[in-house]
């Protein structure tokens, strides 16, 4: 029989089990993606401020969402880079949940973006003469503060991790400290509150988003396709396409994660890990990536500021 404990000491992360020899490649595209995410949203950052031009309220969004997914990369990839480059999997419990509260925090506070972004889109569309007048500075401000104060609602969940008793060892899934896999450590019966709270408020946040934005489109769709000229649908439905990349590469990594670990579906070990690492490493370096050939203002901005000739995408 496990002996009950409080929480360990340290916590082992998961690397790519029976390959450890090739963890110094596996290390390279991971090191590659890092980097271009904080270089890319850096130069987003950069370009916004030094461009009077994109102070609008689209463009606040894409700020912070830019901010978001800097923290996001800062926050996670150390871990997993230090298990490939330096075969470092141990990671102290105190670490493990702050980055969990850093995970959680910014998921759902870039899930609230990307539902807000999603808005934005339609008033530009549906309600063109009146975006000035919906989406002021203010209003996307308040916006804002809302999907940060959003993500603090998952913060109890996870400190009170650290007063459950642990009767399953120490060893996580993942490169990295997630939630619902330091909870299954716990002892059985001693997690109640974390799973029915914590599903409540993924259900009243993320859930939430998915649908607006699911009806977002919908709206915009049915817009679009009253729009006689074939030409100025695909003009409208083309501001759509970055924001589309957005959503889709952050909601399917993280749907994928939450159906392994919340309805127990057994998956193999090495799409596990390739479904959580995408989820940290993907979304923050396409971001911006995707923001800065879609957007033409974007673009624009980028080679004045950088004395680029132009390039027709």
């Amino acid at each position: 029989m496990l002996n009950r404990s409080c929480i360990p000491t340290t916590f082992h992360l998961k690397g790519l089990s029976g390959l450890e020899n090739i963890y110094g490649w596996v290390s390279v595209p991971l090191c590659f993606m890092f980097f271009v995410s904080i270089m890319g949203n850096g130069v987003i950052l950069y370009v916004i401020h030094r461009d009077h031009k994109l102070h609008q309220p689209m463009f606040l969004l894409l700020t912070t969402l830019a901010i978001t997914d800097i923290l996001f990369s800062l926050s996670t990839s150390p871990s997993v880079l230090s298990i490939f480059l330096f075969h470092h999997h141990n990671i102290r419990s105190q670490l493990c949940l702050l980055q969990m509260c850093f995970i959680q925090l910014l998921s759902i506070s870039e899930s609230s973006l990307l539902a807000a972004m999603a808005y934005d889109r339609y008033v530009a569309i549906c309600h063109p003469l009146r975006y000035t007048a919906i989406l002021t500075n203010s209003a996307v401000a308040k916006a804002i503060l809302v999907s940060g104060l959003r993500g603090t609602l998952f913060l109890p969940a996870i400190i009170s991790l650290q007063f459950l008793p642990y009767c399953k060892g120490n060893v996580l899934s993942h490169s990295y400290c997630l939630h619902q896999d330091v909870m299954k450590l716990a002892c059985d019966g001693s997690n109640t509150f974390n799973i029915v709270y914590g599903f409540a408020t993924i259900l009243g946040t993320t859930s939430v988003d998915i649908v607006f934005i699911v009806i977002t489109y919908i709206l915009i769709i049915k817009v679009v396709s009253h729009v006689a000229s074939k030409m100025e649908q695909y003009k409208l439905f083309n501001t759509c396409v970055s924001h589309l990349c957005a959503v889709f590469m952050f909601y399917i990594p993280m749907m994928a994660l939450s159906v392994v670990h919340r309805f127990h579906v057994k998956a193999p070990s090495g799409f596990t890990n390739f479904i959580s690492n995408s989820y940290i490493f993907v979304p923050p370096m396409i971001n911006p990536i995707i923001y800065s050939i879609k957007n033409r203002q974007i673009r624009e901005s980028f080679r004045e500021t950088f004395h680029l000739r132009k390039i027709i995408w």
